[in-house]
């Protein structure tokens, strides 16, 4: 089984801090195991990357709201995650989380008492809900104001976007819509994506290293693409702590991370503060 490197354990400094309201909208929080033990079926083993750690991270870069996502090495159990949310407190962080069918109304009203927000389906590393309860989980979490949020890539990606504009819920794209880089700002997963961002009901999460890879130096038109397509439902987050990276020499920089950010977009303000503001504190 792949284990991932851990995150840095010092995070440089940005050139320039985030604003005051800034949400990371996309992190993991795994561990400790003594409490939180991994699934068995998980598709790779990270280390501990607690909420001391988070912290440390975020407070250098100037982050002071979280939306933590249940990851694939927890299934379907959300208990690491809602933890997460209650340490940081409901004024500060809320949770992406993972569950299926057998879940009842009495559950998804305490996960939302909690501080959940949304329902994550991983379609490209798996171990969560089959992408054949995306409708009727979409329609039980629709009066609960949640949405779903999708990780596919590529050609699932394209197949999968018809699906997603038919659902009654808001719908997010994780990893800048799964789309690859190397196709540039208007190959079909983008198109797929614009699309779905022309809904006026989809919103793309910018943590976008996934899609490219060391100088990534075109991630940019990729990133720009998407915020001149819908600046107001674009949301950004780290990705931390950086799962699925085997050299730790590798490891991002999480500084470097929001930099990006700030050269990609006329307006960070409005993607680091005012977009999850209105997805998941309204």
């Amino acid at each position: 089984m792949f284990t991932c490197a851990p995150a840095l354990e010092v995070t440089g400094t940005p050139r320039q801090r985030a604003p005051y309201g800034a949400c990371d909208a996309h992190f993991h929080i795994f561990g400790p195991y003594d409490r939180f033990p991994l699934d068995t079926a998980r598709p790779y083993t990270p280390p501990p990357a607690t909420i001391p750690h988070y912290l440390s991270m975020a407070q250098k870069l100037g982050l002071t709201r979280a939306v933590v996502v249940q990851a694939s090495v927890y299934g379907t159990d959300n208990a690491v995650t809602l933890d997460a949310v209650a340490q940081f407190g409901l004024e500060s962080a809320r949770a992406v989380v993972v569950i299926d069918d057998r879940v009842d109304a009495q559950g998804l009203q305490a996960m939302h008492d909690a501080g959940a927000r949304g329902v994550r389906f991983n379609a490209h590393t798996g171990n969560g809900t089959p992408l054949d309860q995306l409708g009727s989980l979409a329609r039980r979490i629709a009066d609960l104001g949640w949405h779903i949020q999708v990780y596919s890539r590529g050609a699932a990606m394209v197949e999968l976007a018809p699906r997603l504009a038919a659902l009654p819920v808001p719908v997010v794209l994780d990893h800048m819509a799964g789309a690859a880089a190397a196709e540039g700002p208007d190959g079909p997963v983008v198109q797929a994506a614009l699309r779905l961002l022309d809904t006026g009901r989809a919103w793309v999460k910018l943590s976008g290293y996934r899609s490219s890879a060391p100088p990534w130096a075109d991630l940019a038109p990729l990133a720009r693409r998407y915020i001149a397509a819908a600046p107001e439902r674009c949301l950004w987050g780290t990705d931390w702590p950086h799962t699925q990276i085997a050299d730790p020499a590798a490891m991002l920089d999480d500084a470097r991370l929001l930099d990006w950010l700030f050269d990609w977009a006329a307006e960070p303000a409005r993607i680091l503060v005012d977009n999850p503001a209105a997805l998941y504190f309204a």
